[in-house]
C-alpha cells in the first residue's frame, strides 16, 4: 500500500494562507496526500517551513519509501567529520517531515513513529562516534587496538534507548570504552583520546548550525557526572554502581540499550550490570524510593498543586507520562530479578508483561496502555508546532486550539474536558501504588501487650529512620488483624519473637505496605506457628516466593523441581559474577523458598502431614540430585572427572522412606565404583579411594555448610558401613562385602530403607541398578536370620534405657511411639525380603508375609498415622519439644484439624491410647530376654 492509501486521518488547518500556498506547490500529486500536507502546514509553522524546504524530494516520492532512517543516511560512512554534521542535519530533517505527516495522517501507529526516530538517532550517534575515533587515530593519539570502533560504546538511555524517543526529544547517553582493549601502559592515552572523541560526537550532534542541528546531546546520566568525563572505562563504571549505585539509576538502566559504536561491548557491560539493576530478592523498597523521586521532580519543576490542563506538563505533571513510566518501572524494578520476561524496555511492553505475569491487574494495564499513547500523540503535536523542546501545553486558547485541531478536534473545551478526565485517571491509578493511604488506627491495647510493642523500637529491624517510617504505617494493620485472630494475646508474642529475629527490616516492612495480603498470612504464621515464624525471621527472603505467581500452583513433584533446580544452578554459574559458591547461594535461596511453601501449604490446610512429607523429601530429593552433579564438576577442575563408573548417594532413614518434617536432617551414605582404575585424570590426580572421599566431603558440605544464605540440610553420614570410624565414601565391593558378613542387625533395618537419590559418573545409571539389587539381595539373604528379632529386641531396650520420652507430647522415643514402630516394620521388610521402604509399606509386608495379622497390622498403621500427623506438624510448630500449652491456641486448633480431634484432651488421650496399644503389641511379638 502505497503512502496516499494509507491515510486515515487528517489534522485541522487553522492558517489559511499557507494552506493555499501549499496546496499550490502539490497540486500534481495524490488528493489524500495534498490534503494532509496543506492541513499540516496549516496547524505547525515549522512543519510548513520544512515541507517547503522538502518540496522536491516530496515530490521525487520520497513518501512512499517507509525505510527513510536507512535510506536517507546510506553512504555516510565514507564523509568525514565536517561532511558528516551537514549530512546527518539533512537527514533529520526528512526524517522529521516524513514521522510527522505519518503521524498526523495515521499511517503510522505510536510505536512505528518513535522507532524511526530512535533509528536515526542510533544511526546518528554511531556515525559521530565512529568519525570522531577513527580521527583520533589518524592523528596517532588513540593507541592500536583490534577492538571494533576502538572499544568505545554509547548505551541509549531513557525513550531511546526503549525506542521511543519523542518528536522533539534530546537523546540520553552514557558512553563508555571497553578498558580491556588496551594495554595497561595505554590507558591514560587511551581514555584521553576517547573522551575527545565523545566531545566532538555531541558537538556533530547537538551544535546548531545554518543547516540546524541533528539531536541535542545530554550526557549527565553517567555516573557521578559532576566529577567525571564524558566518557568512563567499562571497568570503574561497573565499580561505581556496585558500591555506589542507586535506585533512580537501577530504574534508568531498565531502558538502557546498547546503541552506537562497539554493540558487544556494550551488551557485555549490560549483561555484567544486570545484578546492579535487577536484584535477586523482590524489592518493594523501591517504591518508596520512586515515590520521593516523583515529589522531588514535581517540587523541582514547580509542577505540584491543582491539576488545570492550559499549560500542564504532559511528561511531568500530575498524571502525565512520567507517572506511568514510573508506575511500570518501578513494578519491574521490584520483580523484575525474579523473572527476566519483565524486563521490557518500552513502556507498553511493560505493562502487557506485568499483566501476563499477575503484577498489575490487566484492565488497569490496558487502561495505562491506551492513557500513555494517548499522551504521547499529544505530547508529539506540542512539539510539532514550532520544534520546541518542551511537554506543556500552551497556556493560552489559541495555543490549545492549536495542538486540539492537530488531533482532528475543532471543539477546544470538550477536548480540554477530556484531557482533563484523562489526566485524573491516570493519577488515580498510579498515586495508590506509589503514595501510602492514611495510617489505621491501632486497635486498644492491654498493659501487658504494650509493653511488648515498647520493645520493638530497640529491634535490630527497627533501628534506621527509614525502616521506622514504613513500620509506623503498617503497624496498625499488624495489630488489627492480630486483634481479629482467636487468640491475640498468643499472636502479638509470636510476632514479637519474629520481629526480634529479623537482622533487618527495610525490605520486608516495604512487601507488607505494598501487599497486605502477607500482613494476614504473617499474622497466621505468628499465631499458629512459631516454628515456622523462626524460620521465616532466619530467611525473611522466602515470603518473595508468595508473590511470585505459582506459590499456590500444583507441586511440581521430583522431577520439576530438580530441573528447576538445575536451572538455577547453572545461571548463578555461568553468569559474569558467577562462580560455585553463587550457585551454592542460589541453592539455598531456591530450597528456601520451597521449605517455607510447604509449610505454608501445610499450616493452611492445603496438605497434610502425609502430604507434606512427601513434598519435603522431593525437596531434599533435588536439591541432593542438582548439587551432586555441580559438585563434581567443580571438584573435576583439580582432579579430573570420576574414576571408574562413578558414585551413587543413598538416601537413608526418613528420606530414604520419603517421609521428612520441617526440620529433619539427612541421612546419606555414598558408595563408589572405581571398577579398577587405580586414579583419576587431572591437573592434580587423586588415587582413587581417597578421591571419592573427598568428593563426598564436598558434597556434605555443598548441602550442609553455612553460607550467607543459611545452610540446607544438616547431613549425617553415621548410617555408612562402620558409623564414624567407616570412610565416608565406601566402594560397592566393600558395602556389599560388609553388608553380608559383617553388618549387624540394625543395619540391616537400616538398608531396608536405603535409596539412590543422586549419581554422578559415566556408569553412574548401573552403579545405581547393582546396588539397588545388591540391597534386596542382602535382605532376602540376612532377613532370615535368626537374630532379626532377638537383635531387635534388644536394640529396642537399649535405646529405651539411654533416652525417656521428652514429656507427655513426646512421638518418636519411647514405646510404641514413632521410632518403636518404624524399626518394627523395617523388620518385616527385612523378614519378607521386600523392597518396602516406607513405615506403612512395610507393615503391609509384613501382613502379606504372615508377620502380622490384620489386627495387629490395623493397631500400628493407626498409631503410626496419629503419631506421624502429630509429629509432623509438631515439628512445623515449634522448633523445641512439643507443648500444648507452649504452642497455643492456634497451635492447639491446628493440630486438632491434623488429628481430627475435637479437643485437646481428646488428643491426648489418642496418643496414649495408640502408644499404649502399639507397645503392647510389638513387645508381645518380640521374644523375652
Amino acid at each position: 500500500m502505497n503512502f496516499a492509501d494509507a491515510i486515515t486521518r487528517f489534522p485541522l488547518a487553522l492558517e489559511h494562507e499557507r494552506v493555499g500556498h501549499i496546496r499550490d506547490l502539490f497540486a500534481d500529486m495524490a488528493q489524500p496526500v495534498v490534503d494532509l500536507l496543506t492541513a499540516t502546514a496549516g496547524c505547525s509553522p515549522y512543519l510548513a517551513g520544512l515541507i517547503e524546504k522538502e518540496a522536491d524530494w516530496l515530490r521525487q516520492g520520497a513518501l512512499d519509501r517507509p525505510d527513510v532512517v536507512a535510506v536517507e543516511t546510506e553512504g555516510f560512512e565514507t564523509l568525514d567529520a565536517a561532511q558528516l554534521g551537514v549530512a546527518l542535519r539533512g537527514a533529520k530533517r526528512r526524517v522529521a517531515l516524513y514521522a510527522a505527516l505519518a503521524d498526523l495522517g495515521g499511517v503510522w501507529p505510536l510505536e512505528h513513529v518513535t522507532k524511526a526516530l530512535s533509528d536515526l538517532a542510533d544511526r546518528a550517534v554511531d556515525l559521530a562516534l565512529r568519525v570522531h575515533v577513527a580521527q583520533e587515530e589518524r592523528r596517532g593519539k588513540l593507541p592500536k587496538t583490534s577492538a571494533d570502533a576502538g572499544g568505545i560504546f554509547a548505551l541509549a538511555m531513557g525513550k531511546g534507548g526503549a525506542g521511543e524517543l519523542n518528536y522533539s526529544s534530546d537523546i540520553d547517553l552514557i558512553v563508555f570504552y571497553d578498558d580491556s582493549a588496551y594495554d595497561p601502559e595505554d590507558q591514560h592515552e587511551a581514555r584521553a583520546a576517547l573522551i575527545r572523541a565523545t566531545r566532538k560526537m555531541a558537538a556533530t550532534l547537538s551544535d546548531a548550525t545554518s543547516h540546524g542541528y541533528v539531536f541535542r546531546t545530554d550526557l549527565r546520566l553517567r555516573p557521578d557526572a559532576a566529577v567525571t568525563p564524558v566518557c568512563i572505562s567499562a571497568s570503574a563504571a561497573l565499580s561505581y554502581y556496585e558500591a555506589d549505585g542507586r535506585t533512580w539509576e537501577r530504574a534508568a538502566f531498565i531502558k538502557a540499550r546498547a546503541a552506537a559504536g562497539n554493540i558487544a561491548a556494550g551488551e557485555r557491560f549490560l549483561h555484567e550490570l544486570r545484578p546492579f539493576v535487577w536484584r535477586k530478592h523482590l524489592d518493594f523498597a523501591a517504591i518508596q524510593d520512586a515515590h520521593d523521586m516523583r515529589l522531588r521532580i514535581r517540587d523541582h519543576k514547580g509542577l505540584g498543586g491543582r491539576l488545570e490542563v492550559p499549560g500542564h506538563n504532559m511528561k511531568l505533571g500530575r498524571g502525565g507520562i512520567r507517572e506511568i513510566e514510573f508506575f511500570t518501572q518501578t513494578r519491574q524494578l521490584i520483580a523484575g530479578g525474579r523473572d527476566p520476561e519483565l524486563r521490557n524496555r518500552d513502556t507498553v511492553g511493560g505493562l502487557k508483561a506485568l499483566a501476563t505475569k499477575g503484577w498489575v491487574p490487566e484492565p488497569v494495564a490496558d487502561e495505562l496502555i491506551d492513557h500513555y499513547r494517548q499522551h504521547r500523540d499529544i505530547e508529539h503535536r506540542i512539539q510539532m508546532v514550532n520544534d520546541a523542546q518542551t511537554h506543556s501545553l500552551p497556556k493560552d486558547r489559541a495555543g490549545l486550539a492549536v495542538v486540539a485541531a492537530m488531533m482532528g478536534c475543532d471543539d477546544v473545551q470538550a477536548w480540554s474536558d477530556a484531557l482533563k478526565t484523562r489526566l485524573e485517571r491516570v493519577h488515580e491509578l498510579t498515586e495508590s501504588f506509589f503514595a501510602p493511604g492514611e495510617e489505621a488506627e491501632r486497635p486498644e491495647m492491654s498493659v501487658e501487650a504494650q509493653e511488648i510493642i515498647d520493645r520493638w523500637p530497640g529491634y535490630p529491624a527497627l533501628r534506621s529512620a527509614r525502616a521506622q517510617e514504613i513500620f509506623k504505617r503498617v503497624e496498625p494493620e499488624l495489630l488489627n488483624r492480630m486483634a481479629r485472630t482467636g487468640h491475640p494475646d498468643d499472636a502479638l508474642q509470636r510476632f514479637d519473637g519474629f520481629l526480634s529475629g529479623l537482622p533487618a527490616g527495610v525490605q520486608l516492612f516495604s512487601l507488607f505496605e505494598a501487599n497486605p495480603q502477607l500482613i494476614e498470612l504473617i499474622v497466621d504464621i505468628c499465631g499458629t506457628a512459631p516454628g515456622l515464624a523462626n524460620y521465616l525471621s532466619r530467611h525473611s527472603s522466602v515470603l518473595d516466593a508468595v508473590l511470585g505467581g505459582s506459590f499456590f500452583s500444583a507441586w511440581p513433584g521430583r522431577a520439576g523441581l530438580q530441573d528447576d533446580l538445575a536451572s538455577v544452578l547453572n545461571s548463578a554459574s555461568t553468569s559474569p559474577n558467577g562462580g560455585y559458591e553463587k550457585a551454592l547461594d542460589a541453592a539455598r535461596r531456591w530450597a528456601h523458598e520451597w521449605h517455607f511453601r510447604i509449610g505454608v501449604h501445610h499450616l493452611r490446610g492445603l496438605i497434610d502431614a502425609d502430604e507434606a512429607g512427601g513434598q519435603y523429601a522431593d525437596l531434599a530429593d533435588a536439591c541432593v540430585a542438582a548439587l551432586f552433579p555441580v559438585t563434581a564438576q567443580e571438584f573435576a577442575h583439580r582432579h579430573g572427572p570420576c574414576p571408574g563408573r562413578g558414585a551413587v548417594v543413598l538416601g537413608m532413614g526418613s528420606l530414604g522412606a520419603r517421609i521428612l518434617h520441617a526440620s529433619s536432617d539427612l541421612d546419606l551414605i555414598v558408595i563408589y565404583d572405581a571398577d579398577g582404575v587405580d586414579a583419576s585424570e587431572g591437573p592434580k590426580p587423586l588415587a582413587s579411594r581417597p578421591y571419592y572421599a573427598r568428593l563426598t566431603q564436598a558434597l556434605i558440605t555443598a548441602v550442609s555448610a553455612l553460607t550467607a544464605e543459611g545452610r540446607l540440610y544438616e547431613v549425617d553420614m553415621r548410617l555408612r558401613p562402620s558409623g564414624r570410624q567407616g570412610p565416608v565414601a565406601t566402594s560397592v565391593q566393600s558395602f556389599q562385602n560388609y553388608q553380608l558378613s559383617e553388618a549387624w542387625t540394625w543395619e540391616h533395618l537400616a538398608l531396608t530403607r536405603a535409596r539412590v537419590t543422586a549419581a554422578v559418573g559415566s556408569g553412574a545409571a548401573e552403579l545405581a541398578q547393582r546396588v539397588e539389587a545388591l540391597r534386596l539381595d542382602v535382605l532376602k539373604q540376612r532377613g532370615s536370620d535368626a537374630r532379626v528379632m532377638p537383635d531387635l529386641a534388644s536394640m529396642r531396650a537399649r535405646i529405651f534405657a539411654a533416652k525417656s520420652p521428652g514429656g507427655p507430647w513426646e512421638t518418636k522415643i519411647g514405646p510404641g511411639r514413632l521410632q518403636d514402630i518404624d524399626l518394627f516394620a523395617q523388620s518385616c521388610a527385612l523378614r519378607a525380603g521386600e523392597s518396602a521402604r516406607g513405615t506403612l509399606a512395610q507393615l503391609r509386608a509384613g501382613r502379606r508375609a504372615g508377620l502380622l495379622d490384620d489386627q495387629g497390622y490395623g493397631v500400628l498403621t493407626k498409631a503410626f498415622r496419629l503419631l506421624w500427623r502429630l509429629h509432623a506438624s509438631g515439628r512445623l510448630l515449634t522448633e523445641g519439644p512439643l507443648s500444648a500449652e507452649g504452642i497455643g491456641r492456634g497451635g492447639q486448633e491446628f493440630l486438632l484439624r491434623e488429628t481430627s480431634c475435637i479437643q485437646v484432651g481428646d488428643l491426648r488421650a489418642a496418643l496414649d491410647d495408640s502408644t499404649q496399644a502399639a507397645a503392647q503389641l510389638i513387645g508381645a511379638r518380640l521374644p523375652a530376654d
